[in-house]
């Protein structure tokens, strides 16, 4: 099977939950090898977590692979204070923005 990716960029906050969720599981139906590339996340709240939580949940449920990749700070950050880095499972490789100082 091919490997399937989505992008996150920008906010992963209560503001966009609800579309962000949507996104997430009509991307959970594209295949058994998914790929979330979480690079150009610069903001990551509680909701947002919430949903990457449900995403590697339903995944794992469906016996599908689904990783998390190139995690941004902000996501780094969140997912050390909540304690989830071993929940996801996933190499966490800073992704390498050169627009950023």
């Amino acid at each position: 099977t091919t490997m399937q990716r989505l992008a996150f960029e920008g906010e992963m906050t209560i503001y966009h939950a609800a579309e962000q969720k949507a996104r997430l599981l009509a991307f959970l139906d594209r295949g058994d090898e998914l790929e979330i590339d979480l690079a150009a996340v610069d903001e990551i709240d509680t909701a947002g977590l919430q949903l990457l939580i449900m995403a590697k949940q339903q995944a794992r449920h469906s016996g599908k692979r689904l990783g998390f990749v190139l995690h941004s700070p902000a996501v780094i950050e969140l997912f050390e204070l909540a304690n989830l880095v071993n929940f996801f499972d996933d190499p966490l490789v800073l992704s390498h923005r050169p627009d950023r100082a």
